[in-house]
């Protein structure tokens, strides 16, 4: 069989060398993603995020072992942050999930950003179509964790979870930066801690706030409580204690009644159209980028770059007369 054929077996190895060409990107990854995507759409997609040092991959850890017990099979995407010298991912992630290595019904991934701004990897939903193919039942993406920036995840899961502890000021920092909005579920793990329960009040009282108006880094940002969605559904606070399990069950059933919610109420179709949306800029921006590149000479890429560093030229306008000259070829 080909390796086509092989992923949608379910073949381990095959998903390995799949996602790998899918990351180096081309060609053959454009062809194969076209082939495997009619066989996509199965897969449900949770996302998980929150600031470092909330636990997160504990959590994602806990929460696989829980979806086996349930004989569901488990893709985990763990993007982790990127090594300035070699390019790759530091794998954080997957040292602390080693312990799920010997289940054949879990498979890791973990991925570089490679400077992707967004809190995922520029790769991420090629790799969640192929583990989606391959047969995954749930796929989870823990992102990258590095604080305020990482609203991307709503864009490409069905579920997704922001992870708070106790002590730590995050609840101020997601009103800050929206990633209050983005939460179909609120994790408050560590919940064995001192203040577990005046960080859940708190997560309450904002879950209660009406649309207002805060400031981040100088600018003016508008922020709607999850308790007004549009959808809605109303975000459900779970205490956990990952480390010992503790919450994990509690927080499967609030996934699964959000599930249930997106499709009853219609919304999961709209989500869906939203992620082909979101899918379809990307490939085009990527694609057209790719186009214009290829018919600038490197000389004349060099030169603009020369005038834009000695500042005789702003990017805007040298991206304006690169595109005037060469955009028709493009077409």
């Amino acid at each position: 069989m080909g390796l086509v054929e092989d992923v949608l077996s379910g073949s381990r190895r095959a998903l390995a060398r799949a996602i790998s060409i899918v990351e180096d990107d081309g060609d053959e990854a454009h062809e194969m993603l076209a082939r495997l995507y009619p066989h996509t759409g199965k897969g449900y997609v949770i996302g998980v995020t929150g600031a470092p040092g909330t636990g997160k991959s504990t959590l994602v850890n806990t929460m696989a072992k829980a979806y086996r017990k349930r004989d569901e099979r488990v893709g985990i995407i763990a993007v982790d942050p990127t090594s300035p010298f070699s390019g790759g991912a530091l794998l954080g992630d997957r040292v602390r999930m080693k312990d799920l290595a010997g289940d054949q019904g879990i498979f890791i991934r973990s991925m570089a950003t490679r400077g992707s701004l967004g809190g995922l990897a520029r790769a991420t939903s090629d790799v969640i179509l192929v583990m989606d193919a391959a047969g995954c039942d749930r796929i989870i993406v823990e992102t990258v964790g590095v604080g305020q920036a990482e609203v991307d995840i709503a864009s490409e899961a069905h579920t997704t979870i922001v992870v708070e502890s106790p002590g730590m000021g995050d609840e101020i920092q997601a009103i800050k930066a929206g990633v209050l909005e983005i939460a179909d579920i609120l994790v408050v793990n560590k919940a064995d801690r001192e203040g577990a329960d005046h960080t859940v009040m708190a997560l309450r009282m904002m879950l209660g706030l009406g649309t207002g108006v805060t400031v981040h880094h100088g600018k003016v940002m508008r922020v709607r409580a999850a308790g007004n969605r549009r959808d809605g559904w109303v975000p459900p606070i779970v205490k956990t204690i990952a480390i010992r399990g503790e919450g994990t069950g509690e927080l499967l059933e609030k996934i699964d009644a959000h599930a249930a919610y997106l499709r009853e109420s219609g919304y999961m179709r709209e989500r869906e159209h939203a992620r082909a949306r979101s899918d379809l800029e990307k490939a085009l921006r990527a694609l057209l980028l790719s186009r214009v590149l290829s018919r600038v000479p490197d000389d004349e890429l060099e030169a603009a770059v020369d005038e834009i560093a000695n500042r005789k030229k702003d990017p805007y306008t040298a991206s304006l007369d690169l595109l005037s000259r060469h955009v028709s070829a493009c077409a």
